[in-house]
């Protein structure tokens, strides 16, 4: 059925039935992919998921139940020999009842340094170690960072993607910050380790670099490949594709005006592909591997089009199957023929849905900046978009805030669905997003009201002077850093907009400092503490780029939006500007989330939020 016959549009009702599809790899026989499809019960409040294969050359999907034994398992040593596996290890007292014994029915918890929480979870005293032990039932395993008080995989999203057998089989990568208590929360020195089986010893294999060295692989002629980031304390940092060959580290994508997201190896070795942000988009590219030779270092992309390529599953042949998004579809699996240059889906799990479904138009603007830089500008159209009408329209502000405003597929911030309710969406690239050259990525650090803001106004501006949008009717709305450039923007925005939306959004730079738990973060894009008045970039950000000093200047109805487990931005900022905007006497709702994160994960929880974002559009836009 053609969009142009569809009758219905996307609701929160039907965005919560769609199947989350997952790839998770090629059969060992190489004739199928497999991959996992997750669907969420609002009813029960819980998702479930099945498994299935389909050929790689497309055709019907097959449900299977043990789907592990298809697929070859990373974890066992390539000679069968071992398996590797992680846990979690107590190591250190944090309770009372771990001090005190007799006082058992205690729950004090007793911290001497920072990283007491992280993420959503309290510190109380386990890490998560990796083992290896042989493989078969019953076998003790052995713990590679015995006694050690650090995480291999990395909390809070690290799992076996964090760990690697040699090809070998004589020894085991992995991923640690090797650093405890405040030295961790100030710090992104994540280094790969490498075990020896034989000896039980452990070298760091990236001591030299200080900033992330993660994803570690190994090339097919056995070359440990990682990515790497240069600089401590940046999360944001270029991410750059690093073999090490014959006791040489090659940086193959350092002459490249990019950042990569996750790679992979051709399976003959002479190419790494990866995928990295790209003009709004995620794509695939591919760049060669030299060794040693005068060979030129050359990165190509492989596809283009309006749509993510989100992540690599495996490669088959000629063929790349891959991960595909954009604004009005979920995540399917793909095949791209790498030589014809063409695609095949390979999974319509939620094709029913789709077919009856009108669907948004995608518009790609060019917006001048203030600043006399060009600016890609997604603008999302309602389905059966009438250009004689006249439309309330939003601004999103993505977080990060170093994210990729991209062809992703959220089921929170749902541009298919808030354009389904009658809105046009507004989403600007601006300062701060990858996939528009390293220095655009990094002019936000130290700059979060500055020009920033200014791009911000630029887009909608630029927009509003279509006649299809309502100037009367614009709504700005976003979370995390999106949340903080609402709370900005209300301050300075001179009556452009008619109501605002803030999730997890930072209100006030200096208790967010003193509270959020990875430090770091706030000394590289606020430039350092709130108490160093010689420091200019401190004194900026927490003076003039700080929401509240300008709260008196708010004047718009505003919905804030709080977990009571997001420790990046805690429980406070939300409280905060709520309090000021009842206390300023402008129409506000808090929304309180105690048992969600930074995130809002649970389906019941999901459904709340998206009815109350769409009925505070309705009363207040």
């Amino acid at each position: 059925m053609s969009a142009a016959h569809a009758q219905q549009t996307m609701t929160p009702d039907l965005l919560w039935k769609l199947g989350r599809v997952s790839g998770l790899g090629i059969s060992k026989d190489g004739k199928n992919v497999v991959y996992k499809v997750s669907t969420p019960s609002v009813e029960e409040n819980k998702s479930s998921s099945k498994y299935f294969t389909v050929p790689v050359g497309g055709g019907k999907a097959v449900e299977v139940t043990d789907y592990k034994s298809l697929l070859n398992d990373k974890n066992v040593s390539p000679d069968g020999k071992y398996i590797a596996y992680h846990e979690e290890v107590k190591l250190a007292k944090v309770n009372g009842k771990d001090f005190y014994p007799e006082l058992e029915k205690s729950d004090v918890q007793i911290y001497d340094g920072l990283d007491y929480r992280h993420w959503d979870t309290w510190n109380t005293g386990s890490y998560n170690h990796v083992f290896f032990r042989e493989n078969k039932e019953g076998a003790k395993g052995t713990d590679l960072l015995a006694n050690e008080p650090f995480d291999s995989p990395q909390k809070p999203f690290g799992g076996d993607e964090d760990y690697n057998w040699s090809p070998d089989g004589k020894s085991i990568v992995y991923v640690a910050k090797k650093k405890s208590g405040t030295e961790y929360a100030k710090s992104t020195n994540t280094d790969i380790y490498q075990y020896d089986i034989a000896t039980g010893k452990t070298v760091n294999r990236t001591e030299k670099n200080p900033g992330y060295d993660t994803h570690p692989k190994f090339a097919p002629n056995g070359d440990l490949t990682w990515l790497q980031m240069k600089r401590d304390g940046y999360e944001a940092d270029k991410n750059d594709i690093i073999v090490s060959h014959k006791g040489v580290d090659i940086n193959l994508t350092s002459g490249w005006d990019g950042t990569v997201e996750d790679f992979k190896w051709s399976k003959d070795g002479k190419k790494v592909y990866f995928v990295a942000p790209v003009g709004g988009t995620k794509q695939l590219f591919e760049v060669n591997f030299p060794g040693l030779t005068k060979i030129a270092v050359s990165v190509k992309q492989l596809t283009d089009g309006v749509f993510d390529v989100a992540g690599i599953v495996d490669f088959v042949g000629d063929k790349a199957i891959v991960s595909r998004t954009d604004m009005n579809h979920a995540a399917e699996l793909y095949s791209y023929d790498l030589k014809k240059k063409s695609w095949a889906q390979l999974t319509t799990v939620n094709k029913a849905i789709y077919d009856k479904l009108a669907l948004s138009k995608i518009e790609k603007r060019i917006v001048n900046t203030t600043d006399g830089k060009k600016m890609t500008v997604w603008v999302i159209l309602p389905p059966n978009f009438d250009p004689n009408k006249k439309y309330p329209t939003l601004l999103y502000c993505q977080g990060g805030p170093q994210s990729a405003l991209s062809q992703f597929y959220s089921f929170r911030w749902n541009f298919q669905l808030m354009a389904a309710q009658g809105y046009v969406v507004v989403a600007p690239n601006r300062r701060g997003m990858p996939g528009h050259g390293v220095e655009w990525n990094e002019q936000i650090s130290k700059d979060w009201g500055g020009q920033v803001m200014k791009d911000y106004l630029s887009a909608i501006d630029d927009v509003a002077k279509e006649n299809y949008v309502d100037k009367s009717r614009l709504g700005c709305v976003g979370a995390s850093y999106g949340g903080y450039s609402a709370f900005y923007l209300a301050g300075i925005h001179n009556k452009r907009f008619k109501t605002f939306i803030a999730h997890d959004g930072v209100f006030n730079l200096q208790s967010m400092y003193g509270t959020t738990e990875e430090v770091f973060f706030n000394h590289w894009d606020g430039g350092g503490a709130y108490w160093e008045k010689d420091n200019a970039d401190a004194k900026r950000t927490y003076g003039e780029f700080n929401p509240i000093n300008n709260v008196t200047k708010w004047d718009t109805p505003i919905l804030i939006i709080q977990g009571g487990k997001d420790f990046r931005v805690p429980i406070g900022q939300g409280q905060e500007a709520f309090q000021a905007a009842q206390l300023l006497g402008i129409k506000s709702r808090f929304l309180y989330f105690p048992e969600e994160n930074h995130w809002v994960l649970q389906p019941q929880n999901a459904m709340v939020w998206q009815r109350e974002f769409f009925k505070w559009l309705k009363e207040t836009l």
